[in-house]
């Protein structure tokens, strides 16, 4: 029976990798929309969320089949657990990467217009890299991945805030386009959850292999030093 568990456990993990990946390109896609007002772009990315949206459910429902067959206790319950919270964590972010794509059916209207790009590069290739680390995490069972991805959603926070500034003075700069840099704010928004979900995904890792809750506590960030 255990050897069954264990091999259940591990298509779960291999569709939650699946799915990540996808909501990863999504994330890389919707911003690469915004930077090159790509509307195409934009399309494909909130066409894929149906596809995320099914992976979620089937896993989910995956889930609640090893629950009711094999009825898993102390670390095996914890991981199943585990699985359903990062598998909505991960949902969340595909919902995230169409919100960003959203925003794009109304920045290709100013196009034409004078605006200065605000460039999301550095924020998307960090929340990025907290998001595929905190599957790495996962993957590995490792806490100190987990911790050190906690630490780096400073980092994202502080770009954020750079970014308030920044639309702020352009909206200032040029108040025909406010419309533009708004939207460059709700993508800000967007990519600092996204980090966000990375920061969750790793609590939970924490929780997993620890049984310790670290959330709205400092000890997640200590967690592994």
């Amino acid at each position: 029976m255990k050897a069954h568990f264990i091999q259940a456990l591990e298509g779960l993990n291999q569709m939650i990798s699946e799915v990540a990946a996808q909501v990863e390109a999504a994330i890389l896609l919707s911003v690469n929309a915004v930077e090159k007002l790509q509307a195409d772009d934009a399309a494909k990315v909130k066409a894929g969320d149906d596809a995320i949206d099914a992976a979620e459910i089937k896993i989910e429902e995956e889930c609640l089949k090893i629950l009711a067959l094999y009825q898993p206790v102390a670390g095996d319950l914890r991981q199943v657990i585990t699985i359903l919270k990062v598998n909505n964590e991960i949902e969340r972010a595909g919902d995230l990467a169409t919100s960003i794509a959203e925003r794009v059916q109304d920045m290709v209207n100013y196009a034409d217009s004078p605006i200065e790009k605000i460039d999301f590069t550095c924020m998307v290739n960090r929340a990025c890299e907290m998001f595929r680390k905190s599957l790495d995490s996962m993957t590995y069972h490792d806490v100190v991945l987990a911790a050190e991805v906690i630490r780096l959603d400073n980092a994202v926070d502080d770009i954020h805030r750079e970014n308030y500034s920044r639309v702020r003075d352009m909206i200032l700069k040029h108040p025909n386009e406010s419309g533009y840099y708004m939207d460059c704010l709700t993508v800000s928004r967007c990519l600092e959850r996204i980090a966000d979900i990375a920061t969750n995904i790793c609590e939970d890792i924490i929780y997993l292999e620890s049984g310790k809750i670290v959330r709205h506590t400092h000890e997640g960030r200590r967690h592994g030093k």
